[in-house]
């Protein structure tokens, strides 16, 4: 069994693919299934099921972690308190950004008559946007790292056997499935159970599954109800997928035609490279982490390219 990660991230899977997708890799199974950002609706794998040979696994963190919450009324009370302070910094952090994104699209409208005074102010306003989203994400960190030391998981029965019941399951796999869902909860169960270790086999994931496995996830739709939305960075994510912002379904969620704005996002999260996931995608991130050449991400001009002409 490989000792090192393997990551397969997928475009959306409204038509599957995962069964031919785990046949190409050569995995025959058994496959560990992490359905919890499904939340409620995490039973529900027959076809997930189907599409894996009937050989899946499915984890139940969702379940376990409502266990978890019963169990412990004071590390649920913790818990609660957390994303209560987490709500309101998003939405803080939100307000600021608003602001900055608005100054730099109000640049863009600018006329000006001296083009390196307006290059620089827009890449003084950017760079404003990049400390914003900087500082949101270590403090989004420390709020984690401080709720962690403050609970003590290890001391807590409840968690620590659910841990060692997951890892035992999780040891006898050949494969990890990873489904999309409400990215927040999932990044929540998997980290309240400690995955990200366990993770030393081949991984298969999409949406959601996808954001949570790169270094921060990042929010974003251009074509909501309301109207284009800012792109706003949510949360660390586990890590095991380096330099990479995933954006699942791209072409439906962003606009790609506006490549003045598809470049300031570029710019505005490099040295990542932002990866467009859309129906077909597939690609192989190798053991170090890194995207492969082929990868499709948006260049510095804000058109899709592959990651080597990038």
């Amino acid at each position: 069994m490989p000792t090192e990660p393997h990551i397969t991230f997928l475009g959306p899977q409204r038509t599957p693919r995962l069964d031919e997708v785990v046949a190409s890799l050569g995995l025959h199974g058994p496959f560990a299934t992490v359905n919890a950002g499904w939340q409620e609706r995490e039973p529900e794998d027959e076809l997930l099921d189907s599409m894996l040979g009937g050989r899946s696994h499915n984890l139940h963190l969702w379940r376990r972690m409502q266990q978890l919450w019963e169990a412990d009324p004071e590390f649920a009370e913790a818990d609660r308190e957390r994303r209560d302070v987490l709500e309101e910094m998003q939405q803080l952090y939100l307000q600021g950004l608003d602001h900055a994104m608005a100054a730099i699209t109000e640049l863009h409208q600018h006329t000006p008559r001296n083009a390196w005074v307006m290059e620089t102010a827009l890449a003084d306003t950017e760079r404003i946007v990049r400390d914003l989203d900087a500082r949101h994400l270590e403090r989004v960190a420390e709020v984690h790292a401080e709720f962690w030391s403050r609970t003590t998981p290890h001391e807590r029965a409840e968690l620590a056997e659910a841990r060692e019941a997951i890892a035992v399951e999780l040891s006898d796999v050949e494969a990890v499935v990873i489904p999309g869902g409400h990215v927040g909860v999932l990044l929540g169960a998997l980290h309240l159970f400690n995955i990200a270790p366990a993770l030393d086999v081949p991984v298969v994931a999409w949406g959601a599954g996808a954001m949570a496995l790169t270094e921060r996830v990042v929010l974003f739709h251009d074509r909501a109800a309301h109207g284009p939305a800012v792109a706003e960075v949510f949360a660390p994510g586990l890590g095991l997928v380096k330099e990479t912002v995933a954006l699942p379904s791209a072409r439906e969620r962003l606009d790609l035609a506006n490549h003045d704005r598809m470049a300031i996002l570029a710019r505005r999260f490099a040295p990542s490279r932002c990866l467009l996931l859309d129906a077909g995608a597939q690609v192989h991130v190798g053991a170090d982490g890194r995207l492969p050449a082929g990868a499709t991400v948006i260049g510095p001009a804000g058109s899709a390219q592959p990651l080597e002409a990038a």
